[in-house]
């Protein structure tokens, strides 16, 4: 089975690219399944139903989330009546809605899961006994993580960790994708980060003025998203329908103006 993987979509601009190009990429890659990370897809980062709506009917199977989820006022019925929409699994117990959810495609059982990293990022639960608890309860054909992380360390490790029980790790969050996708020792397809689908010309997303702004002036002015075009970062994972682990794993890029 193919799996399709793309990497945070920010704003209007990372979500227009995904809606334009998403068939293509499909036919391309002859993608079975697609999961797509949506934390950043509002203005003001977050999910909303409009954007959710959009990116579902354009074919992804399953949305995940990150540091950004409750950003937007609509977060919370989203996550409480779509179980394709997933979040944080290690967030509080009664947080609203589900960290994993298990998608039934071409007979196959598919588990995603989501977790949130803790270096430089929120207090939250242990996401290594979290994830590690939920794929070993699950009876799920394929398993699959999403790991929203700042440290390339942290998530090293839990590619390792879950390494001959999910059949994929992938990183998210940084928005800079990293050049290591790979099959680890005991079957699983690792990517530390798969990078993000939004403005081209930016700073992971944000108008290059201000983050610059920033760093010269110690200014304090109000992240927005570039008004550049899109590229889309994300990789794609063969596994294996009857073992689970992964048989192959390749990222790619698709720049402004370039074909899929």
């Amino acid at each position: 089975m193919n799996i399709l993987v793309i990497g945070d979509v920010v704003g209007d601009r990372g979500t227009d690219a995904v809606l334009d190009n998403l068939d293509a990429l499909k036919r391309k890659y002859q993608i079975d399944f697609c999961i797509i990370n949506a934390e950043n897809a509002c203005s003001a980062n977050g999910i909303s139903r409009r954007k959710a709506e959009a990116l579902l009917s354009a074919g992804a199977d399953v949305l995940t989330l990150g540091n950004h989820t409750f950003r937007q006022k609509d977060a919370y019925t989203l996550l409480a009546h779509n179980e394709r929409i997933v979040r944080p699994i290690n967030y509080p117990p009664e947080t609203v809605g589900n960290g994993s959810c298990v998608v039934e495609k071409n007979s196959v059982k598919i588990l995603v899961a989501n977790a949130l990293g803790r270096v430089y990022l929120e207090n939250v639960d242990c996401p290594f006994r979290e994830l590690k608890s939920a794929l070993e309860k699950s009876d799920a054909h394929i398993k699959i993580v999403d790991f929203h992380a700042e440290a390339t360390s942290e998530k090293r490790a839990m590619g390792f960790y879950l390494d001959g029980i999910a059949s994929v790790v992938f990183g998210t969050h940084t928005h800079v994708q990293t050049a290591d996708a790979q099959i680890l020792p005991k079957g699983c397809g690792y990517i530390t980060d798969v990078g993000m689908t939004g403005p081209y010309h930016s700073c992971l997303g944000v108008d290059k003025n201000i983050v610059i702004d920033r760093f010269v002036k110690c200014s304090q002015s109000r992240f927005e998203f570039a008004d550049s075009a899109a590229n889309i970062s994300g990789a794609v994972f063969c596994v294996d329908e009857k073992t689970g682990k992964c048989t192959s794993a390749q990222s790619f890029t698709v720049l402004p103006g370039e074909a899929v």
